[in-house]
């Protein structure tokens, strides 16, 4: 826990947001950093004791469901804050996708997450974990994997590896395309990765958008990185 604080790099004056955090052990560490830590959790049986153990050390207990929570609401105006949590693989993806999308004032994250997740949010074009997600991630923040955590620091202990992975929030998109169209061309494409784009894209994409933006047909998902499906994205007929 101790090691993920120092990670996150907070201390006195940040705002820091923890998502799932059960009882209480990484809340303490993030509090004993001097960051002002607001903890998340869902689970009602768990809030009297969490709130038992974090709230004398100056933590603020908020309940809710952080796919659904009022993230304005909880987080207020004007602020930027630091997300950290230890999230489990079936919310993993699309909570992270989402905060992404729908939350600014969340200008980095530290979290924990099966190391296969956390691969696949990080990857870059060439390595085997590159997907659809990892376009997605790309489009809004800098991903990488910063730690590995063995499963047996965990009890009880886990058949699966974890990895600490850093997302820092970018001041822009680095492509124009419309982010609904980009990732529905995305999303098509990596649907057939073992597809060349011709065919992965037949009926979504003109051939001649391949030539316009620079693209072999023959190509597949894996090999285009997001300045390319971004161009793919723009010269595609809306």
């Amino acid at each position: 826990m101790r090691r993920i604080a120092l990670l996150a790099a907070v201390g006195p004056g940040d705002e820091v947001v923890e998502i799932g955090a059960g009882l209480g052990s990484l809340t303490l560490a993030l509090c004993g950093t001097g960051a002002r830590v607001v903890a998340v959790e869902l689970d009602r049986y768990l809030l009297p004791v969490l709130r038992s153990v974090v709230e004398p050390a100056g933590a603020e207990v908020v309940e809710g469901d952080a796919r659904r929570l009022d993230w304005p609401a909880v987080l207020g105006p004007g602020r930027d804050w630091v997300l950290v949590a230890n999230l489990p693989y079936n919310v993993a993806t699309p909570l992270l996708l989402d905060l992404l999308a729908g939350v600014p004032a969340i200008t980095r994250m530290l979290v924990m997450v099966q190391r296969e997740v956390g691969e696949r949010l990080a990857a870059t074009v060439g390595s085997p974990a590159y997907g659809a997600v990892s376009v997605k991630v790309a489009y809004r923040a800098e991903a990488a994997v910063v730690g590995r955590v063995p499963p047996s620091v965990f009890v009880p202990r886990p058949k699966v590896e974890s990895v600490l992975v850093s997302l820092r929030r970018l001041p822009a998109p680095p492509v124009a395309a419309d982010p609904v169209r980009l990732f529905a061309l995305v999303q098509a494409g990596f649907a057939h990765r073992r597809k060349m784009l011709r065919g992965a894209l037949a009926g979504i994409v003109d051939p001649s958008a391949f030539i316009a933006a620079g693209i072999r047909p023959e190509a597949r998902a894996e090999e285009l990185d997001l300045a390319a499906w971004g161009r793919l994205t723009e010269c595609s007929p809306a």
